[in-house]
């Protein structure tokens, strides 16, 4: 992204970082104007990335991608965009600054933009039953395991930071063992041992394909949502407060 002037303001040239978990997240938010990573569903790789990221070379930072819907009311395919991210008996503060046309925009079709807290985890949260804990205990709108580790760096650092999630699996919606493990090192989908488990147990099949079904319509989703990178403001470093609940 180039170096311009708009309305007496001189541009800050550099790019946002976008913190995703899943290779598929991660070529969705590439494009002029962002550095992207991606943490393979990771929390200990993620961390490792942002160890060699110089802060002094981006300008804030945006959790971007998919995560498992705490409250029930949300489907797979709504956004939730944080206004604040809780992990443990800590919260970071988030935001965003939304036009009114960028949000009707992002709200046409069967699309739902819903602001939230978000939940972070250091493992996936596979069961229904997990999901209804976590939400009962912290109230958040959904559950990611990058948001919490991207909020602390940019705390640490200084930096402005936000994050934008599309529900994946809802609240009800148990993830499949198999989902789980398929997962490649990179981030990818190992398609192969995908077929190996259903051979091994068919029955899996059925609740597998309901989980590509919203994990579909999730990226679909977040497609969208990229205008929330381009066409929005990062809300100044002064608004992000680490605090110990």
């Amino acid at each position: 992204m180039g170096d311009y002037v708009t309305a007496g303001q001189a541009i800050d040239p550099r790019p946002i970082l976008i913190v995703t978990g899943l290779v598929q997240e991660a070529r969705i938010a590439a494009g002029p104007g962002m550095a992207v990573i991606c943490s393979s569903s990771s929390p200990t790789q993620l961390r490792a990335l942002l160890t060699v990221v110089d802060p002094e070379t981006i300008r804030g930072v945006i959790s971007f991608g998919v995560a498992g819907g705490l409250d029930p009311t949300l489907r797979s395919g709504d956004v939730v965009v944080a206004t604040e991210v809780l992990a443990g008996d800590t919260r970071w503060a988030a935001g965003l600054s939304l036009s009114d046309d960028l949000i009707d925009k992002l709200t046409s079709g069967r699309r739902r933009v819903v602001r939230g807290s978000l939940a972070g985890a250091e493992e996936v949260v596979t069961a229904s039953s997990g999901k209804a804990a976590l939400h009962s205990e912290t109230g958040a709108s959904a559950v990611d395991m990058e948001s919490h580790i991207a909020a602390a760096y940019a705390a640490e650092a200084g930096l402005p930071f936000a994050a934008v999630r599309v529900i994946s699996d809802p609240a009800h919606r148990a993830l499949p063992a198999l989902a789980r493990a398929a997962i490649k090192p990179n981030g990818q989908i190992d398609l192969a041992a995908v077929l190996r488990g259903i051979v091994r147990n068919p029955a899996a099949l059925h609740a597998l394909v309901s989980t590509g079904i919203d994990f579909n319509r999730a990226l679909r989703s977040l497609r969208g949502c990229r205008d929330f990178l381009i066409g929005t403001e990062l809300v100044g470093a002064e608004a992000l407060v680490a605090e110990t609940i």
